[in-house]
């Protein structure tokens, strides 16, 4: 398992949890940065498992 999957899973969740505090308190600008997160958390670890499956492809 590549770093960037780690981390991006990590921020996926932290983004979650922002998010859901941002709406639980009205908060729109909190609500909006927990989105952000998300998204960049997804992306990178999108890149991690790219990464994870070049890796593979060159090992086999």
């Amino acid at each position: 398992m590549h770093k960037d999957t780690v981390k991006g899973a990590a921020k996926q969740t932290a983004g979650s949890v922002k998010q859901a505090v941002g709406k639980a308190s009205g908060n729109r600008r909190l609500e909006a940065e927990g989105a952000r997160e998300k998204i960049v958390g997804k992306v990178q670890k999108g890149v991690g498992d790219l990464k994870d499956a070049a890796r593979d492809a060159l090992k086999h």
